[in-house]
């Protein structure tokens, strides 16, 4: 591991546990410069690891930067840039998705992968419908399914290319959308960013780290 990439990694974590800390104070500036600074480590951390050299890199790419627009968005209570916040961080699922896709895979894998992350997904719409309007019932809808596909694409990818932590990262990223839902959703509070935000960033991390990988060779 190179001193950059060592940086980039310190960098988000410190800037992530400053995150969390100014979350905890209600410091809206703090929260504002610390999630963009954590945001920009792992778009910076991808472009140190070559990111832009191969077809699977300029994918994860865009995907890391349309995280980064969501995280943006995401830093505002209106409900209109909320949403577009949301539209983001969609777009970033369907760009891992097809970048995911880009890599050798186990058909075997993709149909667990799917069967399992369907069902996942399904109970978590069961446990946020009651709490959705009509428009964020479809909203939502949309939103999980483009989750089922990026994690199934990614658990099947995992024993192809002997790269288990993208299926971990990808799960992990999925994993962290829970938290802003539930915040946002079903019940608000400091404790869903509390283990939402150190998850997303480390998924967002081992995301952008496959990008120097054997993998991305293709």
């Amino acid at each position: 591991m190179g001193t950059g990439t060592t940086l980039w990694l310190i960098a988000c974590a410190t800037a992530t546990a400053a995150l969390v800390w100014a979350e905890s104070r209600h410091w809206r500036l703090g929260r504002a410069i610390f999630k963009l600074a954590a945001s920009t480590a792992f778009v910076l951390l991808a472009l140190q690891l070559g990111a832009s050299d191969t077809h699977y890199g300029r994918l994860v790419l865009v995907a890391l930067v349309l995280s980064w627009v969501g995280d943006a968005l995401l830093l505002s209570a209106r409900s209109r840039i909320f949403l577009f916040g949301i539209g983001a961080f969609l777009l970033a699922h369907v760009a891992f998705a097809a970048a995911f896709a880009q890599l050798p895979s186990s058909r075997i894998a993709l149909a667990v992968g799917f069967l399992a992350m369907a069902c996942v997904g399904g109970i978590v719409l069961r446990w946020l419908w009651p709490h959705l309007s009509p428009f964020y019932r479809v909203a939502v809808s949309a939103y999980v399914a483009a989750i089922v596909a990026m994690c199934s694409l990614a658990i099947a990818a995992s024993p192809a290319s002997g790269a288990w932590a993208l299926a971990a990262g990808a799960i992990a990223f999925a994993a962290s959308d829970i938290s802003v839902a539930r915040d946002r959703f079903v019940a608000p509070g400091f404790t869903n960013r509390a283990w939402g935000l150190p998850l997303y960033y480390a998924a967002q991390l081992v995301l952008a780290c496959s990008v120097g990988s054997a993998l991305a060779m293709v």
